[in-house]
């Protein structure tokens, strides 16, 4: 008996539907609520997928990723790519509250699905698959979500690598959503979303439901801001009457008392695999001079740098990368800091990712891109290597500043100069 009702209810559909293309009557429509926050939500996901994905590409082994690379957004991605997660926190959960309160929550109810177990018209069955790959997304942004605060936290190895696999998901998922909706009801039916219509008003809609949902969606977007800014760690310098002992071991009892601030690093090279360490920082200061620790995880040590081995050929660099400016199957330990007032993501927001970062400008050897500040100001950093000068208890103080334009004469310079440094190079690496 329930068959032959649902048979009979979806002849009706059926004939109601040819009924109004007989008729002439007005192509499909969306509400405004459901077309404002569709494309809204539509716009911050691929942001999120398209900067995700350039951040990826950066990786090592990334083939997928690397072979996008020429179509993706070039430039300071980080900023981009974490304003679109906010932005994703804001639709979410404005959509929810909008279907709450526009009484539309029935629309994408799993019962529907059921229909696809029963016999009716292709039509029907391809609205069951809609909802299905509705709830299929709903729960892919839940899952990229999560595993981007892990990944936000420090943590990378599987929690990068799931991550990275869901956003494929997701664009494979961008096309599965257009053609089955292109099924369901042809090009009138991907048009809908243009044709805004106002909402059908019935007992189950609610006051003013776009703007509760806008602003449910603006409070949990600060929120989730708010508790990112107010959870970051602080390190705290403590002051001392004595400079402390710089041993190198931090076994002067004065770096016990100060605080210490623990920062997971990831998608590194070497450290057993895994690319990730744990960084321990303490400060101290004396009231003319400020004092720094830092120690961290690695489970080898690496003072090799870029070795040469000659063979019946000639000689022959070890690591593959070593011409690309980017060696990474040998090189020394090394710990970089940078000293700035810029809270921004991505190294104060002086990390610029992509091939051609600076249009007009020399682009990078390596082609990961250049560190360089776009408001005129210069930003200090530390290099600590342990081979050039971190066995003498040496650090490198140099600086990030906004870009330099070399004129022609200054280029012919550097080239050569680079060559030099090159052979010299060469005749001092480390034999193996």
């Amino acid at each position: 008996m329930n068959n032959v009702t649902a048979r009979t209810n979806a002849d009706a559909l059926t004939e109601r539907s040819l009924a109004q293309t007989k008729t002439g009557e007005s192509p499909p429509r969306t509400d405004v609520g459901t077309i404002t926050l569709h494309w809204a939500t539509a716009l911050a996901f691929v942001v999120s997928l398209v900067t995700g994905i350039r951040i990826a590409a950066d990786a090592l082994r990334a083939p997928f990723s690397k072979w996008l690379a020429p179509v993706l957004p070039q430039g300071e991605i980080f900023s981009w790519h974490f304003l679109a997660g906010l932005a994703v926190f804001f639709c979410g959960s404005a959509y929810v509250a909008y279907l709450a309160r526009s009484g539309l929550v029935e629309r994408n109810s799993p019962k529907k699905t059921r229909i696809l177990a029963m016999r009716a018209p292709a039509r029907l069955k391809w609205g069951a698959v809609n909802i299905i790959l509705h709830w299929f997304v709903y729960a892919l942004v839940i899952f990229l979500t999560g595993t981007g605060v892990m990944m936000y936290l420090g943590y990378g190895g599987w929690w990068a690598y799931l991550h990275s696999t869901a956003a494929f998901v997701a664009l494979v998922y961008i096309f599965a959503h257009v053609v089955a909706h292109f099924l369901y009801g042809g090009w009138q039916q991907i048009f809908r979303v243009f044709r805004p219509a106002p909402l059908a008003i019935t007992k189950a809609v609610r006051p003013r439901p776009l703007l509760v949902a806008a602003a449910i969606g603006v409070a949990v977007a600060c929120g989730v801001a708010g508790l990112d800014w107010a959870t970051r760690d602080t390190l705290v310098v403590a002051r001392m009457s004595d400079a402390p002992k710089l041993d190198g071991a931090m076994g002067d009892p004065a770096w016990s008392r100060a605080r210490p601030v623990f920062i997971r690093t990831q998608q590194g090279a070497n450290l057993g695999g895994s690319g990730e360490s744990l960084v321990e920082v303490r400060a101290l200061h004396d009231g003319q001079k400020i004092y720094f620790a830092f120690r961290w995880e690695d489970p080898t040590r690496s003072l090799r740098r870029i070795p040469i081995i000659k063979k019946e050929d000639g000689w022959h660099v070890l690591d593959e990368r070593a011409g690309l400016q980017d060696a990474v199957d040998f090189y020394e330990d090394k710990l970089a800091v940078i000293f700035s007032d810029n809270p921004s993501l991505g190294g104060a927001g002086a990390t610029d990712l992509g091939a051609n970062p600076l249009p007009g400008k020399p682009m990078p050897i390596n082609g990961r891109g250049f560190h360089y500040t776009t408001d005129a100001s210069y930003i200090d950093m530390w290099q600590w290597k342990a081979s050039r000068g971190g066995m003498l208890g040496r650090v490198d103080s140099q600086y990030i500043g906004p870009p330099y334009a070399p004129t022609l004469d200054e280029q012919n310079y550097d080239a050569r100069y680079q060559r030099r440094l090159l052979e010299q190079a060469w005749s001092r690496s480390l034999f193996v």
